[in-house]
């Protein structure tokens, strides 16, 4: 049992500071930090927009670091917002052309790593991994849910 924790642990350590790694290298090419890009990535598959709380939501950082990355995507011309100037308070970011732009390029980036960290694993093995992995994930945080009470 503590051999599956160390197991769990070191791969998903491994793995975790891989992405980072990558994200870094490729993302600092296009002058981006990995939030960033993650928040681009996210708006460019939600063409509507997507409000702070949706994307700390969804990149799992607190709000107040996703309204910096905003501001600082807004300043750069890379998001926008469709309300009245001062009134960005749950207002959703939407991309710009520039914005659209550089979204194709994450992608690309995100395609060619995703192959290469999947390479050797069948469409089976990938499906297997990735339900265990979230079933793994929802365990722990029902634990944490149940420890805080």
């Amino acid at each position: 049992m503590l051999e599956r924790f160390e197991d769990l642990t070191a791969g998903v350590t491994q793995v975790y500071k891989n992405i980072q790694r990558i994200k870094k290298q490729r993302m600092n090419s296009l002058g981006l930090k990995g939030t960033q890009v993650m928040c681009i990535y996210y708006l460019s598959i939600h063409p509507e927009g997507m409000t702070a709380a949706d994307l700390s939501r969804i990149t799992v950082e607190d709000k107040a670091s996703i309204s910096r990355i905003l501001a600082e995507l807004e300043e750069e011309g890379y998001i926008t917002y469709e309300t009245e100037p001062g009134r960005k308070y749950r207002a959703p970011a939407l991309l710009t052309e520039k914005g659209r732009e550089t979204a194709v390029k994450i992608q690309q980036l995100i395609l060619q790593a995703t192959e290469a960290g999947g390479q050797g694993l069948t469409d089976e093995e990938r499906e297997i991994f990735y339900r265990a992995l979230f079933q793994i994930a929802d365990n722990l945080s029902a634990l944490l849910t149940n420890l805080s009470k």
